[in-house]
């Protein structure tokens, strides 16, 4: 999913690209299966295998027993751990996730862990797939480069981390893929309604709710009001109101339990932590986080009244989701594959000249830099983020330098 490019830049040729594809991909998957490969649940880190899928599989165990009192309860969670999943015992998590997610892993909860762990994986694979295939059908000017968007699609760093976590961010990419498909047929009601899905990560809808207020898309809102209530709803109609009064309460407190959630903050990529690590007075990191997000949503909203078309708006729309979330691990950039596609099929329909140059290595480090995150705990800077917000810049400023005949034209032939 990055750029492929015309030939004349050599190190971005589709070669060259699938060669570095190859080697990523063969690095990456041949340390995790190395990883995993161990007698039991733990790998060779003492991680439990899956590792944040453990919690989802958790709260499949209490929907199944109908334990909604539990569902926020740290202690009971650790303890049935301990008695269904022995060598588990004494691992925690922090329960945010609202009643209704539970429900969704009830199934998987039916199957010993290692098997529900491996159907999963499998499902969040497939659905990855599903969306990249459905995202690149798309994008006219890469259809003759698939072997290199495959090769790319399974090198990237960010589904990498998607499995390695074992989480559920792929159904945030189900929604947004959907919803730009329903955009691009002009089907406004049923786009809305794929966005209020992400309700269970109600971070990602927050940069979407005020460009669609700020449009007047009145019906995009009301579809995603009816999906995210109703997501809500058959959480409280199975467990009652006692469940969602806890839910409330998690959610409204969550900015005491940040520590807890980010442990590991070198693996967050949005502006929030990106100040909290740069600046080590709260109050001012808090404050440059706040303004920056404010800028970052200007600058989306003149993208979307711009005449940009519509696969551009959206990576606009897609990149300020990421940058803005006050909370975003590295697993959650797989929502980032739609933009890193479209991008990339603007730069080859414009063809090479200076601006598509800058475009190409913005795209290259946005793809490449999340696997270098780690670096950020001894540099204090998460440089993916820098990356992020620099081609949402050039992309929000394409309205004002593209002026002449000839790029006007050139913006028409990428539509």
């Amino acid at each position: 999913m990055v750029p492929i490019a015309s030939a004349k830049p050599k190190w971005l040729t589709a070669r060259r690209l699938s060669a570095q594809g190859i080697s990523l991909a063969l690095g990456l998957w041949i340390v995790y299966a190395w990883v995993l490969s161990t007698p039991g649940l733990r790998d060779r880190n003492g991680l439990i295998k899956g590792t944040d899928f453990l919690h989802f599989y958790t709260l499949g165990l209490l929907a199944r027993e109908h334990r909604g009192a539990d569902l926020y309860n740290i202690p009971q969670q650790t303890q049935l751990l301990g008695q269904r999943i022995p060598e588990a015992a004494q691992t925690t998590y922090l329960p945010l996730y609202a009643p209704q997610v539970s429900l969704l892993f009830g199934p998987f909860a039916k199957l010993s862990y290692p098997m529900a762990l491996v159907a999963w994986l499998l499902c969040s694979s497939v659905l990855y797939g599903l969306c990249v295939f459905s995202v690149w059908r798309t994008c006219p000017h890469l259809r003759p480069y698939s072997q290199p968007v495959l090769i790319l699609a399974l090198a990237s760093p960010a589904f990498f981390n998607l499995i390695a976590w074992g989480q559920n961010s792929a159904i945030a990419l189900a929604c947004f893929t959907a919803a730009y498909l329903f955009l691009r047929g002009q089907r406004e009601f049923a786009a809305g309604l794929a966005l209020g899905c992400l309700v269970f990560k109600p971070q990602l809808l927050l940069v979407t709710a005020i460009v669609f207020c700020a449009m007047l898309a009145w019906r995009a809102l009301a579809g995603a009001a009816i999906t995210g209530a109703a997501q809500l709803l058959l959480g409280w109609a199975y467990y009652g109101t006692a469940a969602m009064r806890s839910y409330v309460h998690q959610i409204t407190h969550v900015e005491y339990m940040l520590p807890q959630l980010e442990p590991r903050i070198e693996q967050t990529h949005c502006l929030r932590t990106f100040w909290q690590m740069l600046i080590p007075d709260p109050p001012i990191a808090n404050l440059l986080y706040v303004f920056c997000s404010l800028l970052v949503v200007w600058m989306t909203l003149q993208c979307w009244r711009s005449m940009l078309p519509l696969s551009l708006r959206y990576s606009a729309l897609l990149l300020a989701t990421v940058l803005v979330s006050p909370h975003l691990t590295v697993y959650d950039l797989v929502i980032l594959a739609p933009a890193l596609l479209f991008v990339a099929d603007w730069v080859k329909a414009w063809g090479w000249d200076s601006i598509s140059e800058r475009f190409l290595i913005a795209l290259y480090l946005v793809y490449l830099l999340p696997l270098l995150g780690i670096l950020a705990r001894w540099s204090r800077v998460q440089l993916s983020v820098v990356a992020m917000t620099l081609l949402l810049w050039m992309i929000c400023r394409l309205p004002v330098r593209l002026s002449s005949p000839n790029q006007v034209s050139g913006v028409a032939n990428a539509r």
